[in-house]
């Protein structure tokens, strides 16, 4: 007899990592329970900002127009000198929008505006969190995982297949699992507050002292709200007055100023910065997302839009098991995602070290469109492609034509929970099976290059097959000689033909 699970995944933690892979098992039809510990959501702004590669996971998700409206660009950086003068700067490298990589700068939406968009489509999609729902233990086993809820005096323990563990950094989920969370303080302490004040106008981030790390401060508008945001480096010990009151006397201390003026503290939060990521981001059917997994500093703005990143990655993958696809696949979620952290972690910690040396400008490093899974044992090339795009890599836009005419884009092709094989002048396509959707570009195919934009992007051959990943990578490329191994490539991943036996 088939065992009765109460959910196929639990998913502990409705911070933004949770958020996201609630939304992306909703509409693949998965069913959870999104469980948060805390009574209500999350009120602070601690992660602002969006960068371009998780825009484009917010409009797959169905979400990007809405942080988009939310929140709002960059201010230019205004930086006060000791004379008394000011200069402007960009702290976002500039780049121009390409066919190929439609998002070009880091947008800002504070966090609880982020987490109350996906909450809103998560909402749409029939869900909701369970705020005040603790997870109090668990145990596992080869069928599933035992867990146990507290909450509004009660246990309630339920079964299912898979545990989620997106607990933030002093994780519940990783502690119970044992995973060791190596990494060091990095000697910096900060204060980071919402506030409303009165005193400097909201058309730049204001910045004080920016190498002088006893008496530097920032404040910085934040868009799609009335309130700045306060941020300073504070003595490694020692209580820190966070009221309103408080505040005003360190604005006053470092900005030499009388004028500027703390009204209210809607949240406040001092923390010593730390690097460090979980040795372990899974163990059997338990999984780590986000804070779980690694902590950093905020310099470049890669925490949160990383945890997205991971959700984003093990959602299609627990659907695709959930659905018949081989267990296997799951185990590609920690070889791909964590080297990505370990990444990450070295480039907030170098920012942070150059910006206690100076003011700092954030380039195309932060913007993770190049973050890719070249390595992966999903990531097929046939025959191995130079110094051209290769499986693994992201996969990228381009406008194109349907062949009725109308206008459209890869990324729209691309949107929702399926793969997508797209051929290039190719012989017979590939047999329909369910989870992929086929179009090609030649003579009789459904779409047209007529610019050369998804040429110049792919590089394709003649007779190449690219199926893209439900994620936006590139799982394969096979040239019209090995579509025997996109075949079997497929059916590793749960798209065996519609008349063969699921895996």
């Amino acid at each position: 007899m088939a065992e009765h699970f109460a959910a196929d995944v639990l998913i502990c933690g409705a911070g933004a990592a949770g958020l996201t892979l609630a939304v992306d098992l909703a509409r693949r039809g998965i069913s959870f329970r999104l469980v948060e510990k805390m009574p209500q959501p999350f009120h602070g702004s601690r992660g602002k900002g969006i960068q371009p590669r998780t825009q484009e996971i917010f409009e797959d998700l169905g979400v990007l127009d809405r942080m988009v409206a939310a929140g709002g660009p960059y201010p230019p950086q205004r930086h006060y000198r000791s004379d008394g003068t000011t200069m402007d700067s960009q702290p976002m490298e500039g780049n121009e929008p390409t066919p190929a990589e439609p998002y070009h700068l880091p947008l800002m939406v504070p966090q609880f505006l982020t987490e109350r968009v996906l909450r809103d489509r998560l909402t749409e999609l029939g869900h909701c969190p369970y705020y005040g729902c603790e997870l109090s233990g668990f145990e596992q086993d080869a069928g599933g995982v035992t867990v146990h809820l507290a909450g509004q005096g009660s246990i309630q323990t339920l079964r299912v297949r898979w545990l989620v563990g997106a607990d933030g950094g002093r994780s519940f989920v990783r502690h119970a699992l044992g995973i060791d969370f190596p990494g060091k303080t990095l000697g910096v302490r900060a204060v980071v507050a919402d506030t409303l004040l009165t005193g400097l106008p909201r058309d730049a981030w204001h910045c004080f002292h920016e190498s002088d790390m006893a008496r530097q401060i920032m404040l910085c508008p934040l868009a799609g709200t009335d309130m700045f945001q306060l941020q300073a480096p504070i003595p490694a010990e020692g209580d820190v007055d966070l009221s309103a009151a408080g505040l005003n006397a360190l604005v006053a201390e470092r900005t030499g100023r009388e004028d500027i003026h703390i009204q209210s503290v809607s949240w406040a939060s001092a923390y010593s910065m730390n690097a460090r990521l979980a040795e372990r981001y899974s163990v059997g059917r338990v999984h780590l997302v986000g804070d779980a997994a690694h902590i950093h500093p905020p310099t470049g703005g890669q925490g949160l839009n990383t945890s997205v990143q991971d959700a984003y990655n093990l959602g299609w993958k627990l659907a695709a098991v959930a659905k018949g696809a081989p267990d296997s696949l799951l185990g590609t979620y920690e070889e791909e995602r964590r080297p990505v952290a370990a990444a990450m972690l070295g480039l907030a910690t170098k920012l942070l070290e150059n910006h206690q040396q100076g003011p700092m400008q954030r380039g195309r490093e932060v913007h993770q469109l190049d973050i890719g899974y070249r390595g992966s044992s999903l990531a097929l090339d046939r025959p191995a492609r130079a110094g051209a795009l290769s499986a693994g890599d992201r996969a990228p836009d381009a406008p194109v034509r349907g062949r009725a005419g109308q206008t459209t884009r890869l990324f729209d092709l691309f949107e929702g929970g399926h793969w997508t094989l797209l051929g290039y002048q190719a012989a017979q396509a590939p047999s329909a099976r369910p989870g992929l959707r086929i179009h090609s570009f030649g003579p009789r195919g459904d779409l047209v290059d007529g610019a050369n934009h998804f040429r110049d992007a792919y590089q394709p051959a003649d007779g190449d097959w690219m199926l893209i990943r439900p994620d936006g990578y590139v799982g394969a490329i096979a040239a019209a000689h090995a579509t025997q191994a996109l075949e079997g490539y497929m059916a590793t991943v749960g798209l065996p033909p519609a008349d063969g036996p699921r895996q």
